[in-house]
Formats: structure tokens, C-alpha cells, sequence
């Protein structure tokens, strides 16, 4: 079977646009009524100079009008008629084929954007965020301008060939043959700059790609960046990787600015013979004076515009490399499947268990190896270890942010693989140390993810979380924008309001990541006092640094290289004199000699 990358971009487009056929079909008719109407009046302007010349025996006096003056009338009438008619379809097609556009830019982006979303966590650690930016963005921009312009230019280009030669061959068939010289090779110029051209703006796309990730990253860094002083360097790098883009698409330019030139010498070349051979019929009475100046017209009509192919084939070829990019984007399939199994927050108790589970990141570096544990429904269990021991990993394992290659997690005994994932994820709430808030108010920031929430509901959470005395003294308290991250509030503001979240949410499994670790001492306190409200009636999980935060934990568990050492209550563990006790010695250590200080 083919791999749908395999097949030409343009296959694929149609193939993905075909829920919008009977949209796509009238746009095109319209388009070819248009151009019909448009190639009239050629016609108009020969019957004019046969009634001149002709006079009586002209083509519409043959039509029930001797008189010359009627003939002029009726030839008017005929033109507005016309006019009228290209109008009004002119004004349709251009509706049809930008609401069109606009359509199917609006679906490709959702779609493609769900599609984003529901792969694995381990796609984004080989991807940028600025490249993923590029395709969702700019890419489909680019599919959006192509329909919007060029498809019209292409169909219109196409009834303009076939409608004209159909005229020249039932008119003058012996001097048709002219007109279409160029048409052929035209054809053929076309097809050979379009194979040379895609490879160049396949680099195009894939260069502009490379400059958003860096410009995106950049602006998230922009506190690092000030605080070493690097913007010189990071203009240096910017720069470098916008000339890489500018020489990518001067290449590209190179090469499509060369089509419209060459096609003019080669059309000019129908023209003269029409021109030429036709005048020479015209001056020995062969040929009708009314039809050699239609033929003079329409030769133009008919070869002309193909000089636009340039410009069209400029923005077919950008719209064909963007569209590879997002339909192999759409094209690439999970790694971890959804299981089908439904799972009711309600009836989740809240047991978790872990069977001699492995995994390994994508670096083939082991993380976990042989991890076997049991947290009964309602406990609290705290998490220990060593940077590097594999403690976040655990969490990510169990949120199924990635599947274990051996073993089995258990939620109430059910393995997390045969679960809804939507569901598995309503039942766990996250306090993480990197507190993620949203560009908006405080109030839509607390409620990410219950977004019913009434206004009683978030106050009380707040107040669980401590956080309601600091929300009422922002300006404009619940309704204060956050900024972009929450660059506005502090880092234990921050804490609070991703606390007040998780409590919001109601998770019969909590877990905390080290949620106090980056906030002073009476912020921690008072985050330790909401958490111990919190944690009552629900399994919680708490990965800590600070050993002093996790004394009266349920059990406690130490990793050491993704295996675990050691397990039991605080007391048992420091009487053990193991890995949790000499982690115990150093951290109560350094804060004596603090203290001495």
C-alpha cells in the first residue's frame, strides 16, 4: 500500500477537500461561467467591425436586422447583457472561492492542531515549538492565499485554452494551428520548472520552520536572555538563521522569476503568425475583416494571461510544499493508543500500583527498572530521591504521558492502557513546581478545567489554597489578567493559584511535584496548610526535595537509579540508616549551620 506522504501533495489536498465537493464544484463552475462571459467581448468588438464593414450583409443582419442602426443597437444590448452576466458570476466565484478558503484554512488548522494535541509527549522532545508554529500557522496561510488566488487564475487559464482553440479551429481552421504553437511547450515549461522549483521551496518551508522555533524560543527566554546580556548575540543568531531563509528563498525566486519571461518570447511567437499569415488571408478575401480582428483579439486573450502563469505557479508551488508539511503532520500517527474503557471519576477510589515497571526514554537511556509499588486508596505517599532518580518520570507514567515497555500501572487494579485517557486524566490533579497560568484573568486561570465552575465554587477554592486575600488585593482582583505564563504574579502566587485549580477539579488522585520548592519559607507555609486540607479523603502522591514537608506522609518511597531502595514511614527509615536517613543528616545539617550563621 502507498504511504499517503508518498503521493503528490496536490492528491492529498483534494483527497482531504472532498467533504466540501459540492462547494469545490460550484466555485468551479462559476469560475467557467465567468471566464466565458469574460472572453466575450473579442466577439463584440469583430461584430463591430463586420457591421462597419459589412454593413446589410453583416452576421447579425443575417440574425432579422437589415438595418445598420438596429444592428448597433442590438450589438449594445448584447454587451450590457454580457457585462451584467460576467459581473454578477465574477462576484460569485470570488465569494465562493474565498469562503472557500477561508473553510477549509479554518478546518485544516482545528484539525490539525486536536491532531497535535493528542500525540505522545515523547513527539514534542524531537520537535520545536516555533517549527509546529510554522505549519499551523503559516503553512496553512500559505494553503489559504493559493485557494483563495490561484486556484480560480488555474481553472479560468484552462477554459480560456479550451474555449479559444475550440473557436480558432470551427472559424479558421487553417490558420488555428498558429495561435497554439505555444501552447505545448508552454505545457512542457511549465512541468519542467515545477520539478525544480519543489525541492526549492520544500527548503523554503523548512528554513522558515527553523526561524520561528528560534524566534519563539527567544521570546520565552527573554528574562535569560536580559539577564546574561545576550542580545547581541541573539540578534547575531536571528540574523544568521534569516539570511538562511532569505538565500533559500532567493534560490526559489531565481528560478520562478524566469517562468513569465520565458513565456512571453515563446507566446509572442503565435501572436506574429496570427498576425502575419492571418492578415495576409484578410488582404486576399479569404478571410472576413470581422473575423481576422476577432482572431487578432482572442489570439491576445487566449495568450496572454498564460504570462500569469508565473505568479500562479509561484503560489501553487508555496501551496504544495506547505501542504506536505501539514498533511504529513496530520499523517503521523500516535505511539500510544486511547484504551476504549470508560472510567467514572465518581467511582474512582484512588488505589495505585506499580508492577515491576521499565521504561526508556527515547535516548535509550534507562530510567525505570523493576519499580514495583503499592499506594492504598486514600494514603498519602511521598516520592524520594536524588536528582536523576526518576521521580518525575514516575508521575509522567502515571498521567500516561508515555507507556511503560514492561510491567503494568494499575488505577483501583485496571491497567492505566485499557483506560479512557480523557478519563484517567480527570481522575489525577497536578500541582507541578513549573506552574503553567494562561494569558488571562485569574478567575478563567482557576477554573482551566472545570470550566463551570460558579463564582462560590472558585472563592472557596481560592480560599482552601490561601490564595483569596492576595486575588482581592489585585487591581481588579478575580478579573486581573495573569499575563502570558503569569508573568504578572510571583512565584508563590503563581503556587497558590495552580493549587486552587487541582482543588477546583475535586481529583480523587492528587499529585504534587515538588510544589513547595521554589518559594519562600512563609509561602511555603502557607501552601503546607491548604495542602493538608486538601489531601483528606484522596490518594495523594507527593514528590519532595525537602524531606520536612513529607514527615507524616503514609509511606514514603526512595529511588535510586528508577529502582526503588527503600519504603516505610518516616520514623522506620531514619531508625533504617539508609539512602532516606544520610538524605535526612545532610538536609537537617545544612540548616543548623545555617542557623550557627
Amino acid at each position: 500500500m502507498t504511504h499517503p506522504s508518498s503521493r503528490h501533495p496536490l492528491i492529498r489536498l483534494l483527497g482531504y477537500a472532498r467533504r466540501h465537493r459540492r462547494r469545490v464544484l460550484l466555485a468551479c463552475l462559476f469560475s467557467v461561467l465567468n471566464k466565458l462571459f469574460d472572453l466575450a467581448p473579442p466577439a463584440l468588438i469583430g461584430a463591430a467591425v463586420d457591421i462597419v464593414v459589412q454593413r446589410e450583409d453583416s452576421f447579425i443582419a443575417h440574425l432579422g436586422f437589415p438595418d445598420v442602426q438596429d444592428q448597433l443597437l442590438v450589438l449594445a444590448l448584447i454587451t450590457l447583457v454580457i457585462w451584467i452576466w460576467e459581473s454578477i458570476f465574477e462576484y460569485v466565484h470570488r465569494i465562493l472561492w474565498r469562503n472557500l478558503a477561508q473553510t477549509i484554512e479554518h478546518e485544516l488548522r482545528i484539525e490539525t492542531y486536536a491532531h497535535v494535541q493528542g500525540l505522545e509527549m515523547a513527539y514534542y522532545e524531537d520537535q520545536s515549538t516555533g517549527g509546529l508554529l510554522s505549519i499551523l500557522n503559516d503553512d496553512i496561510n500559505q494553503l489559504e492565499r493559493f485557494l483563495d488566488v490561484g486556484a480560480n487564475d488555474l481553472i479560468q487559464v484552462t477554459t480560456t485554452v479550451l474555449v479559444i482553440s475550440a473557436m480558432f479551429f470551427i472559424a479558421a481552421p487553417g490558420v488555428a494551428w498558429m495561435a497554439l504553437i505555444p501552447i505545448p511547450i508552454i505545457v512542457y515549461g511549465s512541468v519542467w520548472f515545477q520539478r525544480r522549483l519543489t525541492p526549492r521551496y520544500a527548503v523554503v518551508r523548512e528554513q522558515v520552520g527553523m526561524l520561528n522555533s528560534q524566534l519563539a524560543n527567544n521570546l520565552s527566554g527573554i528574562a535569560t536572555i536580559k539577564s546574561f546580556t545576550a542580545e547581541e548575540h541573539e540578534v547575531a543568531r536571528i540574523s544568521a538563521a534569516s539570511a538562511l531563509y532569505r538565500e533559500s528563498n532567493r534560490a526559489a525566486i531565481a528560478l520562478s522569476s524566469a517562468f513569465s519571461p520565458l513565456i512571453r518570447m515563446v507566446i509572442v511567437m503565435g501572436f506574429i503568425a496570427i498576425l502575419v499569415f492571418g492578415g495576409r488571408l484578410a488582404l486576399d478575401g479569404s478571410l472576413n475583416v470581422g473575423l481576422y480582428s476577432l482572431m487578432i483579439f482572442i489570439t491576445q486573450r487566449l495568450l496572454w494571461p498564460l504570462t500569469r502563469l508565473g505568479e500562479t505557479f509561484d503560489l501553487y508551488q508555496r501551496a504544495m510544499a506547505s501542504t506536505a508539511r501539514v498533511l504529513d503532520l496530520l499523517d503521523t500517527q500516535p505511539q500510544i493508543t486511547d484504551g476504549g474503557a470508560r472510567l467514572s471519576v465518581e467511582s474512582v477510589r484512588g488505589e495505585v500500583a506499580f508492577g515491576d515497571v521499565e521504561f526508556t526514554y527515547g535516548n535509550g537511556q534507562d530510567v525505570i527498572r523493576g519499580l514495583s509499588l503499592h499506594i492504598p486508596a486514600g494514603d498519602t505517599a511521598a516520592i524520594v530521591g536524588a536528582t536523576g532518580a526518576g521521580k518525575s518520570t514516575v508521575i509522567k507514567l502515571l498521567l500516561r504521558f508515555y507507556d511503560v515497555q514492561r510491567g503494568q500501572i494499575t488505577l483501583d487494579g485496571r491497567d492505566l492502557r485499557t483506560l479512557n485517557a480523557t478519563d484517567l486524566r480527570a481522575a489525577i490533579g497536578l500541582v507541578s513546581q513549573d506552574v503553567f497560568l494562561f494569558h488571562g484573568t485569574v478567575r478563567e486561570n482557576i477554573t482551566y478545567g472545570t470550566f463551570g465552575a460558579t463564582d462560590e465554587q472558585i472563592i472557596a477554592a481560592a480560599k482552601i489554597a490561601e490564595a483569596h486575600d492576595f486575588i482581592m488585593q489585585l487591581p481588579q482582583g478575580y478579573e486581573t489578567i495573569v499575563g502570558e505564563r503569569g508573568q504578572k504574579l510571583s512565584g508563590g502566587q503563581r503556587q497558590r493559584i495552580s493549587i486552587a485549580r487541582a482543588i477546583l477539579k475535586n481529583p480523587p488522585v492528587l499529585i504534587l511535584d515538588e510544589a513547595t520548592s521554589s518559594v519562600d519559607n512563609e509561602t511555603e507555609a502557607a501552601i503546607q496548610r491548604s495542602l493538608e486540607r486538601i489531601i483528606v479523603g484522596r490518594t495523594t502522591i507527593v514528590i519532595a526535595h525537602r524531606l520536612s514537608t513529607i514527615r507524616n506522609a503514609d509511606r514514603i518511597f526512595v529511588l535510586e537509579d528508577g529502582m526503588l531502595r527503600e519504603q516505610g514511614r518516616h520514623d522506620d527509615l531514619i531508625r533504617g540508616d539508609g539512602i532516606y536517613a544520610t538524605l535526612w543528616r545532610v538536609q537537617t545539617g545544612e540548616r543548623l549551620r545555617l542557623a550557627g550563621d
